[in-house]
This record gives structure tokens, sequence and C-alpha cells, in this order.
């Protein structure tokens, strides 16, 4: 019984140390920063419905997750601050809106997931990723072309997505930023309806418009 008991003490005490090594629980970060397969079908319907046109042949997307709702915002968008902005006429239940800042404190890595027809790219700052991924068809870009062509839309960036603790609400951030700092930020809505979700809502978070210069004219008339 003595012996028994001694083996058992023992079990318990190198399953404590195995759960406390750098390792174990760096594995246990990473299974809760990975994004949840069926995310991507929201991601997917975000991208179609508001991006790709006809001539759309490839897609630039940040490879990690946006823990902002502007560019000049610094760190992660806390709960005070997304409730000040009165984001939908703040008619967001509570749960989405702590859900939302709960899921975007840490950028997640996305994956090859997307299904939105068209190939896309993965990017990081000033690199992008090869190779392709492609969809559908195969995608062929003339490597001359200039990233501003109209049938390569870069670049979308996406939050993490969260749902509200019924999982009838979902809500995610996406911005479109083009090379020339020009672009916009939304914040998009569904509803789940029966076992699909439809993309209910869309605000604008931010917009950056192009400065048209005004030619001077003269002072008086001729």
């Amino acid at each position: 019984m003595t012996t028994r008991l001694t083996v058992l003490n023992i079990a318990v005490l190198l399953t404590d140390v195995l759960l406390g090594l750098p390792g174990a629980v760096a594995g246990s970060d990473q299974k809760a920063d990975a994004i949840p397969a069926e995310d991507y079908a929201l991601y997917d319907q975000v991208v179609t419905s508001k991006f790709l046109t006809s001539a759309t042949q490839l897609v630039v997307i940040e490879r990690m997750t946006r823990l902002r709702l502007s560019p000049d915002q610094e760190g992660p968008t806390t709960i005070g601050a997304f409730q000040e902005q009165g984001y939908f006429d703040g008619e967001l239940p509570a749960d989405l809106i702590r859900e939302f800042s709960a899921v975007n404190r840490q950028p997640s890595r996305l994956e090859e997931r997307f299904h939105f027809g068209v190939g896309y790219r993965f990017a990081t700052g000033d690199m992008i990723e090869e190779p392709e991924v492609s969809l559908a068809r195969p995608v062929t870009v003339a490597r001359a072309r200039p990233v501003q062509a109209p049938s390569v839309l870069d670049r979308l960036a996406f939050s993490r997505v969260a749902r509200s603790l019924r999982n009838d609400h979902a809500l995610m951030y996406v911005e479109a930023l083009r090379p020339d700092a020009t672009g916009a930020g939304f914040l998009v809505r569904f509803r789940r309806q029966g076992r699909s979700w439809t993309l209910f809502d869309t605000e604008v978070a931010w917009t950056i418009q192009a400065q048209v210069e005004q030619e001077e004219e003269p002072l008086l008339a001729p």
C-alpha cells in the first residue's frame, strides 16, 4: 500500500513539473491563439461581398491579425474605447464587445484557409510571401505589373472574429490600406440564421482619402 502511494505521489509531481515547463505553456498559448476554421467562412464572406470585383485576380492579406481600429491607435482596443465610439448606434451586445476586446489582445497568424475564388498572398510589412495560394482556377499575375493595378487588391487586414455567448452574433474588423496610404477600416457585424451566418451590418471606422491638389487661380479675373 505504501509503495502504491509513493508511486502515485511521484506521478503527480512529474505531471506538475511537465505542465510547468516553458514548452508546455507555449504549446497551450499557440493552441489558444489558433484561429478557428469556421471563422474563415466569415472572412471569405467579407472579401467577396465588400472587396472583390470582376477584375480582381490577386488579393494581398496581412499575415498577422490587427488589434487596432484605426491607423493611429496605439495598442489593442479596450472595452471602454470601443464603447466611447458608439459603433452601430450602441446596439452591439455587451458580451460581444467584451469578447472582441478579449480575442484581439494579441495578434494571431492567419493560415491558408481562405476560399474566396481568386489567388492570394500573405504579407508582413513590406515583405510579400511566396508562393501564391491559388483558388478555383490558376491565377497568373505578371511580376512587372505594379501592385496598384486594378487586378491586384493590396492589401486587406483582419482582426480576430468575436462571437456572442449565444453564438448568434459575430463581429470583426477589416481594413483596406493601399500602398499610397489611402484606404478605410470597417467593423462588420454578422447574425446567425439557423446554421448559416449572414452579413448583417457594416460601419466605417475610419477613412483616408487622397488629397487632390487644387489648381491655383488668379486673384483677379482678367
